[in-house]
């Protein structure tokens, strides 16, 4: 009896020295990271290139490209989703993001669970400490390969995913969606908590299900920044309009709503008692700008209005809610302008100009949202990206039925898409005949020409898609 138990200690002490020895060389590791981080020299710029545009202006740029930053980590994934299926080699991480701590679970993908629980805050030091436990759980196990799996949480996800990528480490994404439908399957039960969502994610990402964690420049990141603002700032502006519309106008003067596009300059003059007493000169006065007639109109119901009797905050709030609609105007023209400035870095961008019907807007969002051309394998990827590939429930019987498309992509490309379509087919005189032809013997279906429009607007992202890879100026022979 003691025999055994001497040996059960031998074994318990030797089980203790090695993992110390196990912790200082992974502490020195870290160490001499640190210190290759301190002392490396900083990574060269890109060349900065001078370029002539006039014999008295000279305008500094830089070389941009959307290709070269993430092909390597592009075919890093791509094997990932090849082998992870079964794998004795990889260590599996899946965290349940959070704003200010997360929660992280570690398998492997054959269903051994590593670590049940770890919390760390979202913080260089919580980050540090993911990373550690990692490597311990890497080296004990054997194990070759890391990557680490997330589900996109608003921006909260995205300073751990810039540190784990700056850090040489695999990161994935998971589709809200699955994560939805996949949480039941893990126990049979509905319940939600934050280690049970970082195991679901660890559970996706393990049966290949999962998504490429796109890291493209600085200048695309960028881009795709001012677009969001941009998509902000015209919620906003609505808004302002809509509040001017069925607030103000529909409860004073609600026989303005038919010139609300002429009545902006006129939300001023809410009271129509008070105008219908003004004389009409005093009136256009008032409204600078403005066609007579138009005005003429608004004047002649004013004295009939049914509105309701204005008190003097109805003038305060319509001049609070008009400034706000010129001020975010104008935020808005700044941002076109920023946009213009950095889309012009970008070698694909003339090449998107050169589309018929693709003016600076819509050329921008193309490059924002495609971003690295080469991460589409084909034409069907980048036509899911916009949410323009066809869907349709057929099921049993059911197999004569009309696929329509899934419009579960971008759907603020997919509104500019279909806009450039329309410009095209009726401006355009080479899109003009393309549209035509398409139509012949068709002209009497309810809604062909919109269904129509919406494949042209899906065959212009595969041509500037194309565009984009070849860094070609469009050419009406790829119409077909």
């Amino acid at each position: 009896m003691l025999e055994s138990v001497m040996i059960a200690e031998t074994e318990r002490n030797l089980l203790v020295n090695k993992i110390t020895t196990l912790y200082i060389l992974m502490i020195e590791d870290y160490s001499l990271r640190d210190k290759k981080r301190k002392f490396s020299p900083s990574k060269e710029k890109p060349p900065v290139k001078i370029e002539m545009m006039h014999p008295h202006q000279i305008i500094l740029s830089e070389e941009v490209s959307v290709d070269k930053n993430d092909d390597s980590r592009l075919e890093e994934f791509r094997q990932l989703k090849r082998d992870i299926r079964g794998s004795t080699q990889h260590l599996v991480v899946g965290m349940d993001i959070a704003k200010e701590r997360h929660h992280a679970f570690f398998g492997t993908p054959a269903g051994k669970v590593l670590l049940h629980r770890l919390v760390f805050d979202n913080t260089r030091d919580g980050f540090e400490k993911l990373c550690f436990q990692a490597d311990i759980l890497k080296t004990q196990h054997g194990l070759a390969h890391v990557v680490f799996g997330m589900e996109p949480s608003s921006d909260y996800h995205k300073p751990l995913g810039e540190y784990l990528i700056e850090h040489g480490h695999g990161v994935v994404l998971v589709a809200g969606t699955a994560v939805k439908k996949n949480r039941e399957l893990l126990d049979n039960r509905w319940d939600k908590h934050d280690t049970k969502d970082a195991a679901n994610v660890a559970d996706l990402v393990t049966q290949g299900k999962c998504l490429f964690y796109e890291f493209p420049s600085l200048s695309l990141r960028e881009l795709r920044s001012l677009l969001s603002l941009k998509r902000r700032l015209k919620k906003s502006e609505q808004g302002y309009k809509v509040r001017i519309r069925n607030h103000l106008i529909a409860q004073y003067f609600p026989e303005m709503d038919a010139y609300f596009n002429y009545a902006e300059g006129l939300v001023r003059c809410l009271d129509p008692k008070k105008l219908a007493g003004l004389q009409f000169r005093e009136f256009v006065r008032m409204v600078p700008g403005k066609q007579e007639e138009r005005l003429g109109e608004i004047y002649a119901k004013a004295a009939f209005s049914i509105g309701c009797e204005g008190h003097p905050s109805v003038a305060f709030e319509a001049s609070l809610l008009l400034d706000g609609l010129k001020s975010l105007h104008l935020m808005i023209l700044e941002t076109d302008r920023r946009i213009a400035e950095v889309c012009k870095k970008f070698p694909e961008y003339p090449c998107l100009l050169s589309i018929p019907g693709f003016g600076p807007d819509i050329s921008a969002k193309v490059l924002g949202a495609l971003g690295n051309p080469h991460r589409f394998e084909n034409h069907r990827q980048v036509l899911k990206m916009a949410g323009l590939d066809l869907s349709a429930d057929r099921s049993g019987k059911r197999t004569d039925v009309t696929p329509v498309i899934s419009k579960k992509g971008k759907a603020d490309l997919r509104y500019g898409l279909y806009q450039a379509a329309l410009i095209a087919s009726t401006r355009n005189t080479q899109f003009m005949s393309y549209f035509t032809n398409k139509l012949q013997g068709r002209e009497k279906e309810k809604g062909i020409g919109t269904k129509m429009r919406v494949k042209l607007s899906a065959k212009m992202l595969v041509i500037a898609w194309t565009l984009m890879k070849k860094k070609e100026m469009f050419d009406p022979g790829c119409l077909g």
